[in-house]
């Protein structure tokens, strides 16, 4: 039987939630990745959703459960929906080809929670920080195992090439520009996920030709 396919413009989660909680999560983690974590209070983030500082806490119970929700809750959704796409997949390119949408639509998408991971997760505690490290791992493990069956040369090299087109990817908040054929508009969206999928796809098959022969 043919499995269902996840559509391409399909949201990192399915998951519904309170509207007054997303909009605090999204506020939270532009603030917290345009000027720090450290240099971002409760009051602040109230008042970017219209509510009073301590109105926030019949949502989180602080500041350090905000970050902690943000970067354990991607790393989460990114996993889930990964492993979605996987099963839903018809094989092993299918799979890819969907995980890899996946990753450019959060890329282009989420840019405020890849600064926040590159610069706060050292804020987190160490159980928190354990815990998205942990999914992380599960996360480059499933892209591992799909990228072995499309480019069957990687071998022990597939490890480091996801890694490394993660690294491509995730670099989209340095790298995509903004105006009008920037990252920020339909069209330079769409030519920058076009220009992400072809170089990761490329990165992959070269990493693949480039293993010696045993």
């Amino acid at each position: 039987m043919v499995k269902p396919s996840i559509p391409s413009d399909a949201p990192i989660t399915s998951v519904v939630e309170n509207p007054r909680r997303a909009q605090i999560r999204r506020e939270a983690a532009r603030l917290f990745a345009e000027r720090g974590f450290l240099g971002v209070g409760v009051d602040e983030i109230g008042r970017a959703v219209g509510i009073s500082g301590p109105g926030l806490y019949r949502h989180f119970a602080g500041k350090d459960a905000m970050l902690a929700d943000l970067l354990i809750g991607i790393s989460e959704r990114l996993l889930d929906q990964g492993r979605r796409r996987v099963d839903a997949a018809t094989d092993p390119r299918a799979a890819l080809e969907s995980l890899l949408q996946g990753h450019i639509d959060f890329a282009l998408d989420e840019s405020a929670l890849i600064v926040l991971h590159d610069r706060e997760l050292l804020n987190l505690p160490d159980k928190e920080r354990r815990e998205v490290r942990s999914l992380q791992r599960q996360y480059v493990e499933l892209w591992v195992g799909v990228a072995r069956e499309v480019f069957p040369g990687l071998g022990e090299e597939a490890r480091p090439a996801v890694h490394a087109v993660f690294g491509l990817l995730n670099s989209t908040p340095h790298s995509a520009a903004v105006g009008p054929s920037g990252a920020d508009h339909p069209a330079g969206r769409a030519a920058m996920a076009a220009l992400l999928h072809r170089l990761a796809l490329g990165a992959l098959g070269s990493a693949a030709q480039a293993v010696p022969e045993q």
